[in-house]
């Protein structure tokens, strides 16, 4: 029985883990849960799998919490709230589903914990990779990552010699605009690009899909998580995204790992490592009915996004800090509609020419260079609309 807490228990990628939760009650036991602000769903959870503990991190919304759950368990609140979730002694793992730059300080505190990470946010690794992945090493500690992607990578280099490894192939689906002229981009409405033509997501993460930043930040994930350099990280657009990502070896070799498109099959293999469990209530793969599996090279003209995203892994330091935090400024202002589709790279772009790198950084540094670029994109946005 593990014992989990689960940051970002409201979002998607937290419903699915309680799914699994709720299909296998004798693997897994919930003590800790979080949310942002969503108490009404927090509230409902809380009913259901009676968790020890549970932090808010808007202290209004932690307050009215308080009065609905009558004590049924401990209430923390804010940042320092979900620092003290996750050092709590009855816990074996974090699932970190919290999106954003958000996650950062909670993971950081579980590594320092020694809890071992069932990790669900890509931008903790973009900001600070290099740090966190020391800590874990220091801590002797897993991370198990549950993006399909990088969940694909670590089945196929599982017990496999990385000096094996020639090139790592991140699939994209491409989203929902890879064949749209490019003189229409800028036109593309809020709700249009919220239409992911595979994958049922969460506002953020769907946006940086159709922008193909997500695709980015899997880069940094990729590098770090399993020491490759940017240059052996190759993208490939898979419209049907059966393939989740392909490893190939220096004999030629190439392993791919397949499924249907459901966040439950890499969440359920992370929680259950290194156990297979059975997935009965999800439909199978079915060959004949593919057809054809298609590929072909993203379009950097149309994606500039992912073409920045190379040009930050090459300069390391804090330029991937920075471009992490222009995209959450940029995609927010987008989805608030006060920024058109392609002013996203735009954005991310001016900030990074105006970035003075700190080639080693610490902690502090990466708060800095975090502030510092979102300050400097409102900036940039605010130029736009005079």
């Amino acid at each position: 029985m593990k014992n989990l807490v689960i940051l970002g228990s409201t979002g998607s990628i937290g419903q699915s883990t309680l799914d699994i939760v709720r299909r296998f009650p004798e693997k897994f036991r919930v003590v800790g849960l979080s949310t942002n602000a969503n108490i009404e769903m927090l509230a409902g959870q809380i009913k259901e799998f009676h968790p020890r503990c549970v932090c808010v991190r808007e202290t209004r919304f932690a307050s009215a919490l308080r009065l609905r759950i009558k004590g049924t368990a401990v209430l923390y609140a804010q940042e320092e709230g979900l620092k003290q979730l996750v050092s709590r002694k009855d816990v074996d793992e974090v699932v970190v589903a919290i999106s954003g730059s958000g996650a950062l300080v909670p993971f950081v505190e579980a590594l320092k914990c020694s809890k071992d990470i069932v990790l669900a946010n890509k931008e903790s690794l973009v900001m600070a990779g290099p740090i966190i992945m020391k800590l874990a090493r220091n801590a002797n500690v897993r991370i198990k990552p549950v993006d399909s992607e990088q969940s694909a990578i670590w089945q196929c280099l599982e017990a496999r010699d990385h000096k094996t490894l020639k090139h790592i192939y991140l699939t994209a689906s491409g989203g929902p605009f890879r064949r749209m002229p490019l003189r229409q981009l800028k036109k593309i409405s809020v709700r249009d690009a919220l239409c992911h033509p595979r994958w049922k997501m969460g506002k953020k993460v769907t946006i940086d899909s159709a922008t193909l930043m997500n695709k980015g930040l899997e880069l940094f994930e990729a590098m770090y998580l399993f020491g490759v350099s940017a240059e052996e990280v190759k993208v490939l657009v898979h419209p049907e995204a059966v393939i989740h990502s392909m490893v190939e070896f220096i004999d030629g070799v190439v392993m791919a790992q397949l499924s249907i498109a459901d966040m439950r099959i890499p969440i359920q293999y992370a929680l259950s490592y290194p156990q297979r469990l059975r997935a009965d209530t999800l439909p199978a793969l079915d060959f004949v009915k593919l057809a054809r599996l298609c590929f072909e090279k993203p379009d950097f003209g149309r994606f500039p996004c992912l073409r920045l995203a190379y040009e930050a892994a090459r300069e390391g330091g804090t330029v991937p800090c920075v471009l992490n935090a222009a995209n959450e400024i940029g995609v927010d202002a987008f989805l608030r509609q006060g920024l058109d589709f392609m002013g996203i790279p735009r954005v991310v772009e001016r900030v990074l020419e105006r970035h003075r790198k700190k080639e080693s950084p610490d902690l502090l540094d990466i708060f800095s260079a975090d502030a510092w670029a979102r300050q400097e994109a409102r900036g940039v946005i605010g130029a736009f609309k005079n």
